[in-house]
């Protein structure tokens, strides 16, 4: 083999583990935008009422309120709007997305109603153990898990 065909072979090695790395680099980063828990050293919350309800339930709060952009494209035109999820919770080796009830907005604790409103963030958290529906003028948690059977 020429030294020619060497130094090709060289710069095609490099290029490939390049590719490979940005590549690599650019899907993690896709994958773990919405799968990562957020950690916030301070939990602001609406009110100390949810804080102190959820924690004398045996969870530790790991993050508050957490805003998660969403592009919506209609017939080629986008639109931007966002989700938010109330915060994140830790119990034993399992952590929830927390959503609190709305006076404005109650939610039925059916089957569809919960489905209609909170599987989304089951689907954007996967690792979650669930969604905590939290009611603090009730003073009540329950927590919503999916399964899907496709």
């Amino acid at each position: 083999m020429e030294a020619k065909d060497s130094w090709v072979v060289i710069m095609l090695l490099i290029f490939a583990a390049a590719w490979l790395y940005f590549r690599l680099k650019h899907q993690q980063g896709n994958m773990s935008i919405y799968r990562q828990v957020p950690r916030h050293d301070e939990i602001v919350l609406g009110s100390e009422e949810a804080l102190a309800l959820v924690q004398d339930a045996g969870y530790e709060w790991i993050a508050g309120k957490v805003k998660i952009p969403v592009t919506v494209i209609l017939d080629n035109v986008a639109t931007e709007s966002r989700l938010f999820a109330d915060g994140f919770v830790e119990k034993g080796n399992a952590w929830y997305v927390v959503k609190f009830a709305r006076d404005r907005k109650p939610i039925d604790l059916t089957g569809s109603a919960l489905r209609e409103h909170l599987l989304v963030y089951s689907l954007l958290y996967p690792d979650a153990a669930g969604v905590l529906y939290v009611d603090v003028t009730a003073g009540m948690i329950r927590t919503v898990q999916f399964e899907v059977d496709l």
